[in-house]
């Protein structure tokens, strides 16, 4: 009984000593960063922005990789999947950690018991925009014309069970309006067809939308968060446009698979902090009008708990399900 004892106690230490070393060791190769989404979109420019300065806090290239589909959650399920060693991460965010669970059926992840939540990196608002043959310049107009149209108006979005499906749906719900979900498979091919005025509008995260709407491709009517974008100090919030209590944003961060070793977390959270404070970061994301957010690695983890619940209420009080 002792000898068994005692070999369980050398064994339990020796796998310490090895997740120590290997902790001390991180990283000696390449670290991949999935992006569930395709080119262009917020989650995509939320890591092309943060890559090379993560690289150089980690002494080791950082590999973005796009993985889309399934309003995100194929990319997402990857990460979830992989080997809880620090190599593979994932671009994790509001719409595919808290919201896409919230309101699927069936999803391949568990967001509470799936991941680790390393760190975050920013949180931004979504805009309404209206596409260039899209006859409306403000929301009020916007309105007038989808009740003209008896829910023949098109609305797109990055996906179903996205954050900015979501918003609309927020939207519906709270105005009565009845408008058409075009749901895309990510903000990039969105925009590409409300460019061209194949849809009439979208909601979308202001990082993919600010430059076409700065140079008057597409038309801004509202944004959703509390306080007005400083990127967009003319476009008012839905708030304030009458829809009293009314706030939807987005949040980024790192994610990983559940089970990383705690000291490779906080060398990797270590390693986005240090990101977050070069200047030339900093004011990329100054001009894509997004909020850093900083928080340490269990307050970040809280946070993402008390996120899911929010849209996993409203889900549920709007009998929101998707199949």
């Amino acid at each position: 009984m002792i000898r068994t004892i005692t070999l369980a106690v050398l064994l339990a230490s020796g796998a310490c000593l090895h997740a120590t070393a290997q902790a001390q060791d991180y990283p000696n190769k390449p670290v991949k960063i999935i992006v569930p989404w395709p080119p262009s979109g917020n989650v995509d420019i939320t890591a092309r922005t943060i890559a090379p300065a993560l690289s150089d806090a980690l002494g080791q290239q950082v590999v973005v990789e796009n993985r889309a589909g399934a309003g995100g959650t194929i990319g997402t399920a990857l990460v979830a999947k992989s080997a809880p060693d620090g190599y593979t991460l994932g671009l994790g965010s509001s719409g595919t950690i808290t919201n896409a669970p919230a309101v699927y059926k069936t999803i391949p992840y568990d967001p509470n018991r799936d991941f680790t939540m390393v760190g975050p990196i920013q949180s931004v608002p979504i805009v309404l925009t209206a596409a260039p043959k899209t006859p409306v310049t403000t929301y009020k107009e916007f309105v007038e014309l989808a009740k003209a149209k008896n829910g023949g108006l098109s609305v797109a979005s990055a996906g179903n069970g996205s954050s900015n499906h979501l918003a609309l749906e927020l939207l519906m719900r709270q105005t009565h309006l009845k408008l058409t979900h075009v749901p895309y498979k990510g903000s990039g091919p969105a925009i590409t067809d409300l460019l061209g005025s194949q849809v009439d509008a979208m909601m979308d995260q202001l990082t993919a939308s600010i430059g076409h709407i700065r140079e008057g491709r597409i038309k801004a009517l509202a944004v959703t968060s509390k306080a007005r974008s400083p990127l967009l100090p003319a476009v008012p919030t839905l708030a304030e446009l009458g829809i009293t209590g009314y706030e939807a944003s987005t949040w980024t961060g790192i994610v990983g698979p559940a089970g990383m070793p705690p000291a490779v977390v906080e060398k990797l959270h270590a390693a986005i902090r240090k990101a977050l404070s070069v200047e030339a970061v900093r004011e990329r994301f100054r001009s894509m009008g997004v909020e850093l957010m900083d928080m340490t690695q269990p307050e970040f983890a809280a946070y993402v708990r008390a996120d899911y619940e929010k849209w996993r209420m409203l889900a549920k009080e709007g009998n929101i399900v998707i199949e």
